[in-house]
């Protein structure tokens, strides 16, 4: 039970920094009211993944899966960020496998957030060493 004097929780759509005017799609991510939150706070989501995006955000179930890591990391711009979600409890992924991935996929993990009370999400982004001389 949440004391009187205990300040408001943050908002999931804070925590996982999304802000007004991005860029964001979203894929295989079961929650349907997330979507509903995105679309109130910017009106730039889809739900396919598409070039440029400042926020995407990946649902996986299975850790073979993970694989695909490197393809989306080409979507992302290079300030950008994958959120990867996945089943809290799961055998069949977990934490250190969504970690384990991002290194082989060029991605460092910044933050892990509570997604859902069912799911959990880890936030990856392309190292700053190596953003911008990848382009050039």
């Amino acid at each position: 039970m949440a004391r009187d004097d205990a300040p408001p929780a943050k908002p999931r759509i804070d925590k996982l920094g999304v802000k007004p005017g991005m860029r964001v799609a979203v894929t295989g991510v079961p929650d349907a009211g997330f979507l509903q939150e995105l679309e109130a706070r910017t009106g730039d989501v889809s739900t396919r993944r598409r070039a440029r995006c400042d926020l995407l955000f990946v649902g996986f179930a299975n850790r073979n899966d993970l694989a695909r890591l490197r393809t989306h990391r080409g979507f992302i711009t290079q300030d950008g960020a994958i959120w990867v979600v996945w089943p809290k409890g799961s055998k069949d992924v977990d934490e250190d496998d969504v970690r384990d991935a991002a290194i082989a996929a060029g991605l460092v993990d910044v933050k892990v957030v509570a997604f859902s009370p069912a799911l959990s999400a880890l936030k990856l982004v392309i190292p700053l060493a190596n953003r911008y001389r990848e382009k050039g």
